[in-house]
């Protein structure tokens, strides 16, 4: 009996060794991945609320520039495949192609000052811009909570208890590189 006792006592000490390394590590991919998860749905928070607000100033153009049916349509589109899109990538090149559409609209709006200065058309931007700014400080929190996430699924020994629980690396929310090149809209007039 002293002699099972020697090894059970070894298997014992290992055993408690390992759940002591494992249960705090697969604990912190539980919260790491519980926190991308709620700064993701902060960026869909932000992303319907554009949604929400698009067709007020669609149908508010609409009023006064009921001949620009292509770039309104344009933005239809764009706004039912941001609706649909599931993935972190997805959703990022729907919300570059609303991006897109609304800068366009934008630039139609210059060819109407009396639209410029409709208060409703007014108030609808300023609220635009403020989730646009909301959406950028949501994409930038959840992007950094990805990075933060990554580097525990990449570095050892999270990377032996992220394969072992089946943690994997997440997406990052990225904007389409032609994002970049946004045209540039006057809303003063004086084309400088």
């Amino acid at each position: 009996m002293k002699k099972l006792l020697g090894p059970i006592v070894v298997i014992v000490v290992i055993i408690a060794i390992f759940a002591a390394i494992l249960i705090p590590s697969y604990n912190g991919f539980v919260n790491g991945e519980e926190d991308v998860n709620n700064a993701y749905a902060q960026i869909e928070n932000q992303l319907q609320r554009r949604m929400d607000l698009i067709p007020n100033l669609v149908n508010t153009v609409k009023g006064f520039a009921a001949h620009e049916e292509e770039v309104l349509g344009n933005i239809a589109d764009a706004r039912s495949r941001l609706a649909g899109a599931g993935t972190p990538e997805e959703q990022a090149a729907a919300n570059d192609a609303l991006s897109g559409a609304l800068s366009r609209l934008l630039v139609v709006v210059e060819n109407y000052p009396e639209l410029k200065a409709d208060a409703n058309f007014k108030q609808l931007m300023d609220e635009l811009a403020g989730t646009e700014n909301r959406l950028s400080v949501a994409r930038q929190d959840y992007n950094g909570v990805v990075s933060e996430y990554n580097k525990k699924v990449k570095r050892m020994p999270g990377s032996i208890v992220a394969s072992i629980f089946g943690f994997d690396k997440k997406e990052y929310f990225k904007a389409d590189p032609a994002a970049q090149d946004a045209p540039v809209v006057d809303f003063e007039g004086d084309g400088e």
